[in-house]
């Protein structure tokens, strides 16, 4: 099929609510490591893997042929009958995940994953609230709606009881009108007060993402989980840390985004690039808090640890370690993140650098002073990017924010060639803003 009669099916038979990047949206037809090609056969790198999902790069033999394997034995039987792949793929989990976190329910989605962890939590506490932060995102069911701090994500109004939102530690746009010094200490403290005039006095969880995706790669100051983790302790609610999009390395030196905050979760999720593009969601807590839901009654995922996908785990995170690691993601973070700053210094578009590891996000202004967003720039930089060959992706409440994330594959030669692309096209856009 050619572009457009794609286009023309997507129309007809595909909801209209589903986002298309891009003017003329591009169907894409394969890919092969970091590039991708659409169906009329234009090359293009990929620097967003997937929304942060293609961990080791398009058709990855690795991956690609541990899915073959599993496909030639069995491919589904539910979590009804144990299965290799499924208790493997736990234990590495354990292994690699940080403090007592030991035990793992598998599902389908970071949805899933989030929906899981706050059942969990409040079978756990015997409490009911939990405090999430606003511009963060959890998905698109009723709960991961509610959760979702961002008008944007939240269908028909949708409102899960029991669930509010604080501060967040967005210092570049400080909400309390703060110095980047004083702003992520002051929002943790917001939780408290969030406590303690909104809620029983009492709560389940404090739900975060290390760095917030869709709301622009925020990334909190040093400070901030220490302080935020330790009041919600304090009135009783676990912590519970969305992982979805900063798991298994993406933010460089360790396999977990909140590793860099020195702070143990008591729940963590993951999806996106725990499978390299196949269907998986995780919620990984202590045997302890884990044995709390047995006795609430019976759950079950029909879809959860099917060993095709686990299979394809199992090989996303034995090519990270050998291709992919950590340290390997923070060396060439660190080469894209000091092209990004260069940039930032040479184009006033360009209102804030942030990010860590392969994880970098550009938030545009048209005037650094007001920091007025710049969406309609944004949609000029894609535009340009497609036409010199490089994918990125957007966020952020205004849509101003560029989200920058490769596969953790990526070289050198990847970043420098995505840096050069990027350097041609901002140019193009301030020059036309």
């Amino acid at each position: 099929m050619n572009t457009q009669e794609i286009l023309d099916k997507q129309k007809k038979y595909l909801w209209p609510s589903h986002i298309l990047y891009y003017t003329e949206p591009m169907p894409l037809d394969h890919g092969d490591g970091l590039y991708v090609w659409d169906v009329d056969n234009n090359k293009y790198l990929d620097f967003f893997a997937g929304i942060l999902t293609t961990s080791v790069g398009h058709n990855n033999p690795k991956v690609t042929e541990r899915v073959r394997e599993q496909v030639g034995k069995i491919v589904h039987s539910s979590t009804l009958y144990p299965n290799e792949n499924h208790v493997n793929l736990a234990e590495k989990l354990a292994q690699l995940t940080p403090g007592d976190l030991q035990t793992s329910y598998f599902t389908n989605s970071g949805t899933e994953a989030d929906e899981t962890a706050v059942i969990l939590a409040k079978a756990y506490t015997g409490a009911q609230e939990i405090v999430a932060l606003r511009h963060g995102y959890s998905g698109r069911s009723a709960i991961g709606m509610s959760l979702t701090g961002h008008s944007t994500w939240r269908i028909g109004g949708t409102q899960y009881p029991g669930i509010k939102h604080a501060l967040n530690p967005y210092c570049y746009r400080c909400p309390l009108k703060l110095s980047p010094e004083t702003c992520g200490a002051a929002c943790a403290e917001d939780i408290e007060d969030i406590i303690r005039t909104t809620t029983s006095g009492r709560i389940a969880a404090f739900l975060a993402e290390p760095i917030q995706g869709v709301g622009g790669f925020i990334t909190p100051p040093k400070e901030y989980f220490k302080i935020a983790v330790e009041i919600a302790r304090h009135y009783g609610g676990l912590f519970i840390c969305d992982e979805v999009q900063t798991g298994f390395g993406r933010t460089g030196d360790k396999w977990f985004g909140i590793e860099h905050w020195d702070v143990e979760p008591d729940i963590m999720t993951m999806a996106k690039g725990i499978a390299n593009g196949f269907p998986m969601g995780n919620t990984i807590t202590t045997p302890e808090i884990a044995e709390s839901l047995v006795k609430q009654g019976a759950t079950i995922s029909t879809f959860g640890g099917n060993p095709v996908s686990t299979a394809a785990a199992l090989a996303t995170i034995e090519t990270m370690e050998e291709e992919a690691n950590p340290t390997h993601v923070a060396a060439v973070g660190k080469r894209l993140r000091d092209g990004l700053d260069k940039l930032g210094e040479k184009y006033p578009l360009i209102g804030d650098v942030r990010g860590m590891g392969l994880m970098q996000g550009i938030e545009m202004v048209k005037d650094r002073e007001t920091k007025e967003p710049a969406p309609q720039e944004v949609v000029a930089l894609f535009e340009e990017t497609r036409r010199r060959g490089l994918l990125i992706g957007k966020g952020g409440l205004f849509g101003n924010v560029i989200r920058i994330a490769p596969p953790l594959t990526a070289t050198e030669a990847h970043i420098d060639e995505a840096l050069e692309i990027l350097d041609h096209a901002m140019a193009t856009v301030q020059e036309g803003s």
